[in-house]
Parts: C-alpha cells; structure tokens; sequence
C-alpha cells in the first residue's frame, strides 16, 4: 500500500509544488496504485515538507529519495535502464532546475509585494484573519532568509531574471535539440524538469518569472507534452 503526501491545491494547480508533481508523475509512470493526500501542514511531514510517502508502513520523506526508493522496490523501472550518459545529463538539468530555477520561482511568488496576498489566501486561506497574517509573515520571513542564504536573494532583480533566461534557454535548446531531457525517450528526469517548469508557467496569477517564461514556446509544448504522456497534470480542471 502506497500513499503520497502532497500540499493542497493552490494557484490554480492541483498539485502546487514540482516536487510533489514529479513523485506523482514517477507513481503514474510506474503504474503503482497509490492515495493522494492532501497535507497543509509541512510540519507533520517527517523532515517539515513535502511530500514525503508511506509505502507498507515505512514514511520516505524528500522527493528524491522517494524516486530512488520506487526505484529500488519496483525492478528499477526508474533509472536502471538509463545509460551513464543518460545518468549524467539528467541529473545536471534535475540540478538546475531544482536547484536554481526551483528558488527564483519560490521567490516570485513569496517575495513580490504584489504577489504575496496569493500565497496568503493559497497557503493560509483557512486560519483566522490575525494568526493568518502573522503565520503568513513568519513563513515569508523564513523563506527570505533561505533565499539570501542560499546566495539568489543577493542579487538584484535584473540580475535575477537573467538568471531565469539563462536556464530556460539552456532547458530549451536542449529540448529542441533532443525532444527529451536526456535523449529521444521519455525518463523520470522529464518529470524533474517539467514539475518545476509546469509550476513556474501555470501558476495563476502569472508572477514576472512566468512572464519570462512566454519567450519560450519549445518549453511551453514540452510540459503540456510530457503531462499528456504520463497522465498527470499540474492545472485544476
């Protein structure tokens, strides 16, 4: 028995955080039968976020790790297959988006002034007006602090954007070229990628890194691609 952890709806996406996203699709991939729940407290998460999954009664928390434990209990349908290339080229974008792309998207929409109230309502919608708008606050606080740390939240917005192009034109040359992250066939790094992507293009409102991401109509037919072919979609319908 499986069950997968994930955040509620939020900004108009069913599955609001990429991670989340990819563990979905790599279940779906797998054809393993799986329950969704919804968890909008990463608090109770074993390492305080999500997802993390319960698979015979063993909690497995980080989406990597998850990835590599589907791997291993299920005839390496994820990665045994793949080619030390294959290896190699997949984890490199699965690092820039993930590591990279990933914050300036969380940044878009956690740090803009404007875009804020949507994570209020989205993330906290249900508490109480003064404890909403004080959990809200200590949250952002928090991932402001991470953002500088992490050496993103030092730079300035100009910069930042470029940042934002860099990446999306190295994704998509890189598509364009091969039509999948790593080759000519559809990998479990296509669900790395695309989660981020699909969460910084659909998201609703669009934040500026979503108004980036416009320029770059290979990567927009490459979500809606990889979606259709693994059955899972980001967007609320």
């Amino acid at each position: 028995m499986i069950t997968l952890y994930t955040l509620p709806p939020a900004f108009g996406l069913r599955n609001v955080s990429p991670f989340c996203l990819k563990t979905e699709m790599a279940l779906t991939f797998l054809k393993q039968p799986f329950e969704l729940i919804h968890e909008g407290d990463p608090r109770k998460a074993p390492k305080g976020k999500l997802p993390f999954m319960d698979i015979d009664g063993e909690r497995i928390a980080d989406s990597e790790l998850i990835l590599l434990k589907l791997d291993q209990c299920f005839n390496g349908g994820l990665y045994s297959e793949l080619s030390p290339q294959e290896l190699a080229i997949g984890r490199a974008f699965t690092r820039l988006a993930e590591e990279h792309l990933y914050w300036i998207m969380a940044a878009s929409r956690w740090l803009e002034d404007d875009w804020f109230p949507n994570v209020v309502q989205g993330f906290f919608g249900e508490l109480p007006g003064l404890i909403r708008s004080f959990i809200a606050n200590s949250a952002r606080s928090t991932v402001r602090k991470t953002y500088d740390l992490q050496g993103l939240g030092r730079h300035t917005k100009t910069e930042q954007a470029q940042f934002v192009r860099d990446d999306l034109a190295a994704i998509s040359n890189q598509i364009e070229a091969e039509r999948y992250i790593t080759g000519s066939r559809l990998t479990v790094f296509d669900f790395n990628v695309a989660s981020i992507l699909v969460g910084l293009m659909d998201n609703t409102p669009a934040t500026w890194t979503s108004v980036i991401a416009r320029d770059y109509p290979v990567l927009r037919e490459y979500v809606d691609r990889i979606q259709a072919e693994v059955g899972v979609y980001a967007k609320e319908t």
